[in-house]
């Protein structure tokens, strides 16, 4: 479980950041930036990890709890499958970052990232590799930003249930890239993204 030792060291208002959905074929980045104004109770920092390791329903109840608790602020962004085609996947999850800290109720004086690059921000970052495992502020934000980003895709499902998009989230499973070989790719899905086109190499007349 990550613990308060980056956000003590560093002093001020620290947001901790993250994103959900750099690998996936389909659907949008989602980014969450999480401040405690005060530490977490002991039951909602013994719910706080990284978001891979907690099951859906953990996930799920973490993320009530913490838009439940007064203290934490919170702010969301996103970058659109558009954004992702013209800029690349690495500089939109740095602007859903960047969205996402912007979005905060109240300026942090520091920014924690995870992972080895820093959106551009009006107040100093830091990156920490492997932050979601470090820092509670980063694993808070990295189940919002995948709680999020899982409902948005479930959304997407009822549009369009032929992909399975509710039961996969857009990652490139055998379920994912059966439907797309049958269907070809809808809207949604990255056609910059390798695998989107080879399909539409091979569906192609």
């Amino acid at each position: 479980m990550p613990d308060l030792s980056w956000e003590r060291a560093a002093g001020g208002l620290v947001a901790g950041v993250d994103e959900a959905g750099r690998g996936p074929l389909a659907g949008p980045v989602v980014a969450g930036a999480v401040m405690f104004l005060r530490p977490p109770s002991a039951q909602l920092a013994a719910s706080l990890d990284d978001s891979k390791r907690l099951s859906s329903a953990a996930r799920v109840a973490a993320a009530r709890a913490l838009r439940d608790d007064p203290s934490v602020l919170i702010g969301l962004g996103a970058a659109s499958v558009r954004e992702i085609g013209h800029l690349n996947i690495l500089r939109a999850s740095l602007l859903a970052m960047r969205r996402a800290v912007m979005r905060l109720p109240v300026p942090p004086d520091l920014v924690l990232v995870d992972g080895n690059a820093l959106p551009t921000l009006p107040c100093p970052g830091q990156c920490l590799i492997g932050g979601d495992g470090l820092s509670v502020s980063i694993a808070a934000a990295s189940i919002l930003a995948k709680v999020t980003r899982d409902r948005a895709m479930t959304r997407l499902h009822a549009r369009y249930p032929a992909y399975g998009f509710a039961e996969h989230a857009g990652y490139a499973t055998r379920q994912h890239r059966a439907a797309l070989l049958a269907h070809g790719p809808c809207v949604h899905h990255r056609r910059g993204f390798g695998t989107v086109r080879h399909v539409l190499a091979a569906v192609a007349p």
